[in-house]
């Protein structure tokens, strides 16, 4: 799928496009770039939040970088070329939560498609680059759940916190804790 270059997107709208040119692929190579396209998005999602996003995730986000560093594919690779790495567009991480939570159904998706190619082909080398994209995929899926248990565990943390807050009498505003 070809996009117009300079075009920049936050990370949710670029998973929005990844996700629809994934379910238009006609093809296996097709499938295969889209998975690339999927580990640069991904890799580049885990570079933003590590270097942006919050800070107990921070580690965490790093690895997901790196997995998703680790499943992509070449530049000059077919389908990569025609309009280059999507992820380049990435604009930021306006809503890791979301993004995160997109990011895990693409990835899942991706899996999915690269079964039905590699279920489907006589071609040994292609079997086994859809065995190496979906172990990929599944990596940086496995680190993209890490992520959203750990945010998860942090905002069970802080309801905790308010909820005993409440209790003592402090109560937070936005100007800050005021008591009842």
């Amino acid at each position: 799928m070809s996009y117009e270059r300079g075009l920049r997107m936050d990370a949710e709208r670029l998973i929005g496009v990844s996700r629809h040119a994934l379910a238009k692929s006609a093809d296996a190579l097709e499938v295969i770039a889209e998975a690339w396209q999927a580990q640069a998005l991904a890799q580049a999602i885990g570079n933003q939040l590590a270097s942006a996003g919050p800070k107990e995730l921070r580690g965490e986000a790093r690895e997901l970088g790196e997995a998703g560093g680790r499943g992509c594919g070449l530049p000059d690779q077919p389908g990569l070329s025609l309009g280059g790495v999507r992820a380049l567009q990435l604009t930021g991480v306006s809503d890791p939560r979301g993004t995160l939570t997109a990011l895990g159904v693409l990835l899942g998706e991706v899996g999915i498609a690269l079964v039905a190619v590699a279920c489907d082909t006589d071609e040994e080398g292609l079997y086994w680059q859809c065995i190496e994209a979906m172990d990929a995929a599944d990596e940086s899926n496995d680190r993209v759940g890490g992520i959203l248990r750990r945010l998860a565990a942090r905002e069970r943390e802080r309801e905790k916190e308010r909820a005993r807050d409440r209790e003592s009498g402090w109560e937070w505003e936005w100007d800050g804790p005021t008591v009842r």
